[in-house]
């Protein structure tokens, strides 16, 4: 079927090119499925105040303001909100092994966690001097 023509326009001519193949459509399923997935998977938007009210169990091992007082517990403050975010729900489902952490996290819900890295994602990190 041929499209309609409209007086005082030229007829488009059919060329050989109109339709063009992508090389390699394999390419282009595998980054619609990452785009896809990265949509999936992202974080709720945090909020840093609330987080720190929910931050006062954390700073017992993590500090107040999420820098840790010994090297035996690892500095929060200044670290991305999305690796925090990302470690919380591992700890929660399990991927990530602590007996510890897996008691802290298990009740927190993904808003909470979320609320948390914002928190500690906003504080400034300790100096490392040279």
């Amino acid at each position: 079927m041929s499209p309609p023509i409209i007086p005082g326009q030229r007829p488009r001519l059919k060329r050989k090119n109109d339709k063009k193949k992508m090389k390699n459509p394999s390419l282009a399923f595998f980054l619609t499925l990452a785009a896809a997935s990265l949509a999936a998977s992202a974080a709720p938007t945090g909020n840093a105040e609330a987080g720190k009210t929910k931050s006062t169990t954390c700073a017992a091992c993590h500090g107040e303001d999420g820098n840790s007082k010994t090297g035996d517990f690892p500095r929060l403050a200044g670290q991305h909100a999305d690796y925090l975010y990302n470690a919380l729900t591992h700890y929660r489902a399990g991927k990530r092994k602590n007996p510890i952490m897996a008691v802290f996290v298990r009740d927190l819900n993904p808003q909470e966690m979320a609320d948390l890295a914002a928190y500690f994602s906003s504080q400034k990190g300790l100096e490392i001097k040279y």
